[in-house]
C-alpha cells in the first residue's frame, strides 16, 4: 500500500526505515466511489491526499453557478486546498472523486507532528508547494495570453492520460470555456487537419 508514496518521497528526500514507518502510521488509507466529494466548499480543509489509484478534480463554482476547473489530480499527485488547510479557514473548493480513488492521507495535526520529528519532510512539502506555484503561474499566463485553441492543445500535449479520463465538458471548464464554445474549437481544428 505504501510502496508508491514511498517512490514519491524518495524523489525529494532520504529517510530511514524507522522514518518511513512513523510517516505511514500518520497517514489515513481511504477509498472512496466515483462522485464522492472529499471537500465542498465552505468545509476546512483536513487533508492533503496522496492518490494511489483514481482521478479526482479540484473546482469552485461562481456566484453565477459557472464551475471552474482548478486541477484533475491521478495517481502519484497531491490533491488538497493548500489555503484552507495551511490557514484552517473554510474553503471555496469541492474536491470530487471523477472515478473511484484509494488515497492515503494526512491531517493537519499529524502534518504538524512530522515536521515537528522529520523536519526533511517540510523541504519536499515546500518543494510540492513550489512546483503548484509554478503550474498556476503557467495556467494564468496561458488565460490571459493563449487562445482557446492554444489552450485545448496545450492540455492534450502535456496531460494526453488525464484527457483520456476526463469528459470534453470538464476539460472546457479546466481549460476556461463552456463545452459549447470546447466543442467549436474541436470541430475548427479537425477541418483544417
Amino acid at each position: 500500500m505504501y510502496e508508491a508514496i514511498d517512490r514519491f518521497v524518495a524523489k525529494y528526500i532520504a529517510l530511514t526505515e524507522e522514518e518511513l514507518a512513523f510517516f505511514h502510521s500518520l497517514l489515513k488509507h481511504r477509498k472512496l466511489k466515483k462522485k464522492s466529494f472529499l471537500l465542498q466548499e465552505g468545509e476546512i480543509c483536513d487533508f492533503e491526499a496522496f492518490v494511489l489509484k483514481g482521478c479526482i478534480r479540484s473546482y469552485y463554482i461562481d456566484k453565477d453557478g459557472v464551475e471552474t476547473i482548478l486541477l484533475f489530480a491521478v495517481e502519484d499527485w497531491w490533491v488538497s486546498d493548500l489555503t484552507s488547510f495551511a490557514e484552517q479557514k473554510p474553503s471555496h473548493l469541492f474536491i470530487e472523486t471523477i472515478e473511484d480513488c484509494e488515497l492515503l492521507s494526512i491531517d493537519f495535526k499529524n502534518k504538524s507532528l512530522l515536521f515537528q520529528k522529520i523536519p526533511a519532510f517540510e523541504r519536499m512539502f515546500r518543494l510540492l508547494v513550489q512546483r503548484a506555484l509554478g503550474v498556476l503561474q503557467q495556467r494564468f499566463y496561458a488565460s490571459v495570453s493563449q487562445t482557446a485553441e492554444e489552450r485545448y492543445l496545450q492540455f492534450m500535449e502535456k496531460y494526453p492520460l488525464i484527457a483520456q479520463r476526463v469528459p470534453q465538458h470538464q476539460i472546457a471548464r479546466y481549460i476556461g470555456v463552456s463545452p459549447e464554445f470546447l466543442s467549436k474549437v474541436r470541430s475548427t481544428m479537425y477541418k483544417k487537419h
